[in-house]
């Protein structure tokens, strides 16, 4: 019997409605479900679940909730949103703001990133203007998948592909083959979003306020932490072109930025106690379900008995997109490269599997980490949430429309 999937089924089945009687189920709670039902029934030993847990993933969530929440808590984070908002008159003009402001930084300080220190963001605006927070959290979700598609540092999974894909020259490869598909993709989410929930594109002209800073101190530290992790991301890239059998890791990025604030800050417990550590069980446990999925070999004779060319690009989309709501994006990357490398796959192929792993996350809630970054958050902070239907009602047809768009560019 293959109860690792029954488990998994079940996580689904769980996320999709979120209440049984009067007991309401976070995402972090059902997820942590799963992973002590795999380890009770011994579908994964203790040694393996905690080898399975990606240290590296979770010390750069860690680091970056750390600066996420300083900028939050010391009122930064909305005072340096009035100076980049202020121009969007409409709430056409706002949406559009998030989709490629958001879009373009993700590719350069990593979707899961710019879901921590946006999710705030959105929400206030959403308070500010009056408008749905559910389409925000949405245009933000889908603005950080899919802006993170055209770089080879957007997100763990391409990191991995521009590493071992042994690509020469993995920014001008990315941006060469990727920017302007991921430019109309996110123009083609604008007029999904649009489609849905009409009524929050409202034609009243849009009053910004600005936000006075609660604690100046907080802020200066705040933003060094910013400064810093920005300066590193460049540092990290230009280092790709000079030494790029150097590995200066993510992770490093994140804690050198946390620093000042873990050091320097009087407010430094309160930080801590404040950061999102509800979202940290959640990937605890994902990693172990996940591990205990994959072991049980269930996909891997699907596809056997399928009898699918993995490498072909009529396949690679469609099989990323799909799996990764299963194992996660990263997982299914790292267990995808060694076939597409001995099938002697050109870039077009690792492209192909970036964006298909990368697009995942628009299809369903658990297909990439910043979704369930953005929910938790926004459920932890305002009760505002978004449901597996309501996601995924948009997300489908976006998926379909973004996958069409990467593959007509990539044959």
């Amino acid at each position: 019997m293959y109860i690792s999937i029954i488990v998994l089924l079940g996580v689904f089945t769980l996320i999709a409605v979120r209440r049984i009687g009067n007991f309401h189920f976070g995402l972090w709670q059902i997820m942590l479900l799963g992973a002590v039902a795999v380890l009770v029934t011994g579908q994964i030993g203790p040694a393996q679940a905690l080898r399975a847990i990606d240290l590296d993933v979770m010390l750069f969530l860690f680091g970056v909730f750390v600066v996420g929440q300083a900028l939050e808590e010391s009122g930064y984070l909305f005072h340096l949103s009035h100076k980049i908002f202020r121009r969007a008159r409409t709430a056409d003009g706002l949406i559009l703001a998030i989709l490629f402001g958001a879009g373009f930084a993700s590719a350069f300080l990593m979707n899961d990133t710019l879901a921590i220190i946006g999710t705030p963001l959105v929400l206030l605006l959403a308070k500010q203007h009056r408008m749905s927070p559910k389409v925000l959290l949405l245009a933000l979700a889908f603005a950080v998948t899919l802006g993170s598609v055209m770089s080879p540092i957007g997100n763990p999974q391409n990191l991995l592909i521009s590493i071992y894909g042994r690509m020469q020259n993995p920014f001008v490869e990315f941006f060469r083959y990727l920017a302007l598909p991921t430019a109309i993709n996110l123009l083609a989410a604008f007029f999904i979003l649009r489609f849905f929930y009409h009524e929050s594109f409202h034609g009243e002209a849009l009053v910004h306020t600005r936000q006075e800073l609660r604690d100046p101190r907080l802020a200066q530290l705040a933003r060094l932490s910013l400064i810093l992790m920005m300066l590193l991301v460049a540092f990290k890239v230009a280092l790709a072109f000079v030494l790029p059998q150097v590995n200066f890791r993510l992770t490093w990025i994140a804690l050198i930025a946390a620093a000042p604030i873990l050091l320097f800050s009087a407010k430094r417990f309160l930080i801590l106690r404040h950061i999102d550590w509800r979202t940290l069980v959640f990937f605890a446990a994902m990693f172990v379900l996940m591990e205990s999925v994959w072991d049980s070999g269930f996909f891997q004779s699907l596809l056997a008995r399928w009898n699918l060319d993995v490498a072909s690009m009529g396949a690679i989309l469609p099989v990323s997109v799909l799996l990764s709501q299963l194992i996660s994006n990263v997982p299914l990357v790292a267990l995808y490269l060694p076939l597409l490398m001995h099938s002697g796959a050109g870039t077009p192929e690792l492209l192909a599997l970036a964006a298909g792993s990368t697009i995942a996350g628009n299809l369903f809630i658990l297909g990439a980490a910043s979704n369930i970054i953005i929910i938790q958050n926004a459920e932890r902070k305002t009760g505002h949430t978004l449901g597996f239907v309501e996601f995924a009602r948009v997300g489908i047809p976006l998926t379909l429309v973004n996958a069409l768009v990467y593959w007509i560019f990539l044959v």
